[in-house]
This record gives C-alpha cells, sequence and structure tokens, in this order.
C-alpha cells in the first residue's frame, strides 16, 4: 500500500475533522490544505476523493453505520466520526481498495488521532460494515484455502 494514499488518507481525516467541527465549504478546506501543508507526498487525486466524496454521500454513510454505534452519531468522537465516514466512503465507493486495508488504515488513523481506545471502537465498527457492504470479499477470505 503506497505511502501516499496512507498520507492522502491522514490529510482527508483532518480536513473531514475541520470541516465537521466548522461547516466551512470542503473546497476552501482543500484549498487550505493544499497552501499550507507539503503535499509532495501525497496522493493529491485520492485527497480530494476522500475530502469531497465523504459530504457529498454524507447521509448514506451515517445510514451504514447508525445500526453498529452504541450511540447517536452526533455523540461519535468527532475524531472517530470522520475516521469511519471515511471507512465507509471506501468500503462504498473504493472497491479498488481491499477491505482489510481500509480497516487497517482505519485503525491506525485511530491511534495516531483518536481517543486511547478509539482504534477498538473504529475497528468494530468498520469489520460490521465490511461483511455488509463487501460480503462476497469478506466471505472469499474466511474460506479455507485449498491447495491443489
Amino acid at each position: 500500500m503506497s505511502r501516499a494514499r496512507r498520507n492522502a488518507r491522514r490529510c482527508a481525516v483532518q480536513g473531514l475533522y475541520q470541516w465537521q467541527m466548522t461547516g466551512q465549504d470542503v473546497s476552501l478546506i482543500e484549498q487550505q490544505f493544499v497552501a499550507e501543508h507539503d503535499l509532495s507526498k501525497t496522493d493529491i487525486d485520492y485527497f480530494k476523493d476522500l475530502l469531497h466524496g465523504v459530504p457529498l454521500h454524507l447521509h448514506e454513510l451515517d445510514d451504514h453505520m447508525i445500526p453498529l454505534l452504541d450511540r447517536s452519531i452526533e455523540m461519535v468522537d468527532p475524531v472517530e466520526r470522520a475516521i469511519l465516514r471515511l471507512g465507509v466512503y471506501e468500503l462504498e465507493f473504493r472497491l479498488d481498495i481491499p477491505y482489510r486495508v481500509v480497516i487497517n488504515e482505519g485503525v491506525e488513523l485511530a491511534k495516531t488521532f483518536g481517543a486511547e481506545h478509539g482504534h477498538k471502537y473504529v475497528n468494530s465498527i468498520l469489520d460490521g460494515i465490511a461483511r455488509k457492504l463487501r460480503a462476497v470479499e469478506v466471505k472469499a477470505r474466511q474460506q479455507p484455502q485449498v491447495n491443489p
């Protein structure tokens, strides 16, 4: 998995957090990020896809999460909410990324930016959503491998 994609996710989570907290237009957040950060080692197109895609599909993403949450979406820590939304977006709209990568990246982001045990919560929610949105992929991974 490329470091450029990992950097794109890190930047997107920060941008999505800012969007959640301020309600600023994501285009302004994108411009600010590009101006203020060294994005030379970042997949800029992927960053933009995540930053714009999550707000565009917000209700759909939240609808996938709500049945698995132990609290209202508004009560989820804002950092973890941004990470979860990003992960659900990838699970639903970026089928080119294996579900295990999406979950692992979400966990790593939560370890970096979230609360002390937030990564466990993120792991649980993304795993549950992957079982629904990527059921065929999850099932294929769980099948015992038969070697001829």
